[in-house]
């Protein structure tokens, strides 16, 4: 958390505007503030302003669960892992004077504008690189799963032979890029399948289901900006449409069962017993 849908969220309010805050795209840049130094993996500290002066950002894109921002020289990836968010805010508050730092900011980039955009994260784990080449971060991602390039055969291409877990395989960013807990649960509910199911014995029809329903509650998350959840993330409503993600003893929305919650690859996982039947039953 985030996820591919809540990033997907993040990226087009820095575009276009939204979430509270106005587009970012075309403003220039005259520095940034570490407030956290391991927030930033590269470059130093005390590069990272005289770095910025004068950009400007180009464009906002996702790849992955990544937020890359295209700068006239540079790319500033984020990648928000457990808690982090972005907001966009007046450097001055309504009375003239410098608006504060919030709790748990950890990162400001300054427009020449008088506004900046800010990396919150309570929990410390998110990151941001400042680097002229964005493929030495990128390049080991696995395809995006709603590029029109990204299809059931490829899907089923990379499950091949594999007797890995199907859940923790497709948490695996190389295999897929910007699958998480949350939209794995969900994908696999929807697909009608165990989360350890070995994935090299899935079937070809199978396949095709997880692929379809990947791409599906994908695409039903980012229509609804994503899933908030307690303070980690603002504005999303997915959370209300959840099938089995977090509805442990909550009947299933097909059959009327239980959700059930188990751990794999240590993480929580919500499934139907009806729906998604074990491997060992079949």
């Amino acid at each position: 958390m985030p996820e591919l849908p809540e990033v997907e969220t993040i990226v087009r309010a820095l575009k276009v505007g939204g979430r509270e805050g106005p587009p970012v795209v075309g403003r220039v840049l005259s520095g940034g503030q570490v407030l956290w130094e391991r927030s930033l993996a590269t470059p130093a500290a005390d590069q990272f302003s005289q770095r910025l002066h004068g950009q400007t950002l180009v464009e906002a894109s996702r790849r992955g669960k990544f937020i890359q921002l295209s700068l006239t020289e540079d790319t500033l990836l984020v990648h928000l892992r457990m808690s982090g968010d972005l907001r966009v805010e007046p450097v001055l508050t309504n009375e003239g004077t410098p608006r504060p730092p919030a709790a748990h900011d950890r990162l400001l980039l300054f427009f020449d504008d008088g506004m900046r955009l800010v990396l919150n994260d309570p929990r410390k784990f998110g990151r941001a690189w400042l680097v002229t080449n964005p493929n030495e971060i990128l390049s080991r991602l696995g395809p995006e799963p709603l590029d029109s390039a990204f299809t059931a055969v490829d899907l089923a291409s990379r499950l091949k032979g594999r007797q890995r877990a199907i859940k923790p395989l497709l948490l695996d960013q190389t295999v897929i890029a910007g699958l998480g807990n949350i939209y794995t649960d969900e994908a696999l509910h929807l697909a009608k399948i165990h989360p350890l199911t070995p994935a090299a014995t899935l079937t070809v029809l199978e396949v095709e289901h997880l692929w379809l329903s990947i791409r599906s509650v994908l695409q039903e998350g980012i229509r609804r900006n994503g899933a908030s959840i307690d303070w980690v993330y603002r504005g999303g409503d997915f959370q209300n449409h959840f099938r089995a993600y977090g509805r442990s003893s909550q009947p299933c929305p097909v059959c009327g069962t239980p959700i059930e919650r188990i751990v794999v690859g240590q993480r929580g996982t919500h499934f139907c017993p009806i729906c998604q039947p074990s491997p060992l039953t079949k």
